[in-house]
């Protein structure tokens, strides 16, 4: 069933055998689970299609890996916290392009193939948009032929499940493995220890001449590695997503009872626990940070020690590494790879300091995704030092190497220490570890990097220009389009006569052409009706509420943070349902109004949000005045697979981040491929969109980023004075506080109303008006379906640019330089 031919650079795979596949289905069904096809679960089913989908793929994975060792190819290794994967099996049958064969086979056995993949957990690895592009960027390199890893942990229960409960958020553990995962592989052969604590003992070495460092007195963990397979299209390609579990070194056994060794046991076993149990524990508090910070050093050290390893089996010579490997961080949480990576060339390998120093400067680079503050990691100094002694010491020879080049250019110049140090006032500053070690820094959309080069790192830049770049993201079109919204992909390869759009998304330019076409422009919003009625289902059987496929899908969905503005959204709703109740006969579209979004456990203002939001809900859903007119749901636990019947059935995108604020988005981009126009601001990755699109095919509203920095840097800004001026705004801002939405209890949302009046860092009142007229455009826009159609037509003939395809060949040609690898 896997054999494959190969007619030079092309893939020609043999037919599928669908007979073979179906036996290998009844087998596993039989051996795994001693059923029949009758008697088995859907769950058991779900695992006997899915380990015969991988009895595919391991063929594959192995000839790819032995290519790659074949041709000694260049591997980049993509560190990164969090990998929000989504569901295998769909996206893996698709880049095997056996996916309607399956769903044949499945159909001859009585069974539905949506059915059967609803029956796998999301992979509770990540949470939110740096998760999911670190998925779309592993599964681009499989399909663009490049040998990559991706590194993280197995996490045992994600960040959490999210319930709702009388209109808050609940966390509750996300068990995803309980069944276990048909797709991961165990790999304890290359299993790797990791110490934390104790202290460094100093040794002269007389063979080298040198003193020696050594950690003694430290606990340690050992880390297990498992492996998924990230499957390129229609290639052969097959690249791992490492996943780095913790077990004890020391098990329980009888031996412990009789040596005492027994609390040695105990504290072993909760430290293995506790460090893959969460995805970003809870850091308000100092065991919280002390947790991330032991994470962030184990999944590192880990993946840094089995590279270093497997290098050295078909390399004599580590100063060679950096032709051989490069390793890209993810946002500042891995950066502990700069001094780790010091470490173990120094200790381990023998090497003088500018020698370790030099490769490890030719093998680092750093993605910034942020200019916010407060995610700018820091550790303070006294946790970083006992948790990870030896490393601390390296960090100090870092800063203090660095610190003699800045006043060695800047001479007196003390600004630019205090800006640019790793050590300043206690703490240990990561990005900028990131930025002095790295041979490349890069945001993730055009006006990200230019903030960050102009001001947010503009010492650095000015220091180092050649190390700044840019690289908007990207999202992969097989899963957002190809799996996610199957009848616009059939069309697509329709109109455009061809399927290569699947590997190359500019094509879709050619659709736009049948922007003025009628007949197109009825197809395309039949298929979003379809869509809808889809999300229509899957919002009855989740949230008990029906709403009109006819009405305006206005979405947002993203992870819930106060920048995002998801509280400008629902105070919008509270505005137009004062505009409703007051004026019946008003001209208004029919509108349901869609939120999905978690907010981190400790995030208080953000749960308060999401409260308002239901508590909203819960009176305009119930209210038969307005019901015919606008409805309010809250999408729970919001996820990679309801985010695929969310995007393919939205008409309008919300964007609405504080300009400036957002790094890049990647949401956006989905919601464009899908057909959705976008209201937003000019940020982030806004304003390429409408840069492709064009201005008249987007509602841009609010302040610009500059606008927005200038106010920061220079004040001027009294939100207290619009909330006096502006009676709608002030009408909106009571109904938080006088028990409108929250059963007469005036104190529940008391806190955000504060927020609002006396600081509104996010500057939702400012651009409040501007944001209302740019909803009301929409709603008049939506009612001519002619020129709405048209609109939504072209954002899809215009997301070509936006495929983690064209990211990773701008990473590939500036930064990683890997060359393609055919598996012939």
């Amino acid at each position: 069933m896997s054999d494959i031919a190969a007619v030079g650079e092309k893939r020609v795979f043999e037919p599928f055998d669908k007979e073979a596949f179906k036996k290998e289905i009844l087998n596993n069904i039989k051996y795994l689970f001693r059923k029949t096809p009758e008697t088995a679960s859907q769950q058991e089913i779900f695992q006997a299609v899915a380990y015969a989908s991988k009895d595919m793929i391991i063929d594959e994975w192995l000839n790819a890996h032995k290519e790659y060792e074949k041709q000694d190819a260049k591997t980049v290794y993509y560190l990164s916290m969090e990998f929000l994967m989504g569901r295998a099996l769909g996206n893996n049958l698709i880049n095997l392009c056996c996916y309607k064969e399956v769903a044949e086979v499945l159909q001859e056995m009585g069974l539905d193939i949506n059915v059967v993949e609803d029956q796998e957990p999301d992979a509770a690895l990540g949470n939110g948009g740096l998760g999911r592009l670190a998925a779309c960027f592993i599964e681009s390199l499989s399909t663009l032929n490049y040998p990559a890893y991706g590194c993280t942990i197995r996490y045992k229960y994600g960040m959490f499940k999210q319930q709702i409960v009388n209109g808050e958020q609940v966390e509750i553990p996300d068990d995803w493995l309980k069944n276990g995962n048909p797709f991961e592989i165990k790999r304890p052969e290359y299993s790797q220890e990791i110490k934390f604590g104790g202290y460094v003992r100093i040794e002269y070495n007389e063979k080298l001449g040198r003193n020696v460092y050594i950690q003694d007195g430290y606990q340690s963990v050992m880390a297990v590695p498992y492996d998924l397979p990230v499957v390129g299209y229609n290639n052969g390609i097959v690249n791992s997503l490492r996943i780095w579990d913790a077990e004890p070194l020391v098990q329980f056994n009888l031996d412990s009872f009789d040596k005492g060794d027994y609390q040695k046991a105990v504290e072993q076993e909760n430290l293995a626990k506790s460090i893959v149990e969460v995805l970003y524990p809870n850091d308000n508090h100092y065991s919280g940070k002390e947790l991330r910070l032991k994470q962030q050093y184990f999944f590192v050290s880990a993946s840094l020690q089995q590279v270093i390893k497997k290098f050295k089996t078909t390399h004599d010579d580590i100063h060679q590494l950096p032709d051989k490997v490069v390793f890209q961080l993810n946002d500042t949480h891995p950066t502990v790879t700069v001094p780790e990576l010091m470490r173990i060339l120094i200790d381990e390998e023998n090497l003088e300091w500018d020698d370790a120093w030099d490769i490890t400067s030719r093998c680092c680079a750093y993605t910034n995704h942020t200019i916010m503050a407060e995610a700018l990691e820091k550790w303070p100094v006294d946790l970083f030092m006992r948790l990870l002694p030896r490393v601390y010491q390296i960090v100090e020879e870092i800063n203090r190497r660095f610190l003699i080049q800045v006043e060695e250019k800047y001479p007196n110049q003390y600004d630019k220490i205090r800006n640019m140090a790793i050590l300043y006032e206690g703490q240990v500053r990561m990005a900028n570890m990131a930025i002095i070690a790295g041979f490349s820094v890069n945001g993730v959309a055009r006006l990200h990097t230019q903030i960050l080069e102009e001001r947010e790192l503009h010492d650095f830049y000015e220091m180092m220009p050649e190390k700044f770049n840019n690289k908007t993201n990207g999202i992969t079109q097989r899963r957002f389009l190809l799996h996610a919204n199957p009848l616009l992909a059939q069309w697509v390869t329709d109109k455009l006569g061809t399927d290569e759009w699947i590997t190359n998304l500019p094509l879709l330019k050619g659709l736009a052409p049948l922007a003025d076409d009628s007949k197109a422009r009825k197809e395309f919003q039949e298929i979003k009706y379809q869509n809808k009625l889809r999300l229509a289902k899957y919002i009855k059987e989740h949230n008990g509420i029906d709403i009109n496929p006819d009405s305006i899908f206005d979405v947002q969905v993203k992870r819930l943070h106060e920048y995002k503005r998801q509280l400008m959204n629902i105070m919008h709703i509270m505005y137009l349902y004062n505009q409703l109740k007051d004026n019946p006969d008003m001209k208004f579209y029919p509108t349901t109004f869609i939120f999905g979004a978690k907010a981190a456990a400790g995030y208080k203002t953000a749960k308060q949000t999401i409260k308002l939001i239901n508590a909203v809900a819960d009176v305009i859903n119930n209210d038969s005045a307005v019901n015919d007119k606008m409805k309010v749901v809250f999408i729970e636990n919001y996820c990679v697979s309801n985010a695929e019947i969310i995007f393919a059935a939205s008409n309008v995108s919300e964007q609405i981040s504080t300009a400036s604020k957002e790094a890049s988005g990647t949401g956006n981009m989905k919601f464009m491929l899908n057909g959705a126009i976008t209201l937003g601001t000019m940020d982030g990755a806004n304003v390429e969109i409408v840069e492709e699109v064009g201005s008249e095919n987007a509602f841009i509203f609010g302040m610009s980023s500059d606008e927005v920095m200038g106010y920061e840097a220079n004040g001027g800004y009294n939100p207290r004075e619009i909330y006096e001026q502006d009676a709608d705004i002030h009408r909106v801002m009571d109904q938080m506080v006088d028990g409108t939405y929250s059963n007469g209890d005036t104190e529940t949302f008391r806190e955000l109303f504060n927020s609002l009046i006396n600081q509104d860092v996010y500057f939702i009142l400012k651009d409040f008006r501007s944001y209302a007229e740019a909803c009301e455009k929409i709603n008049e826009a939506y009612r001519d379906s002619k020129s709405w159609n048209r609109m939504a037509i072209l954002n899809t003939a215009c997301s070509g640019k936006f495929s983690s395809d064209r990211t990773i060949e701008e990473y590939v040609r500036d930064i990683w330089h890997l060359k393609k690898v055919f598996v012939r």
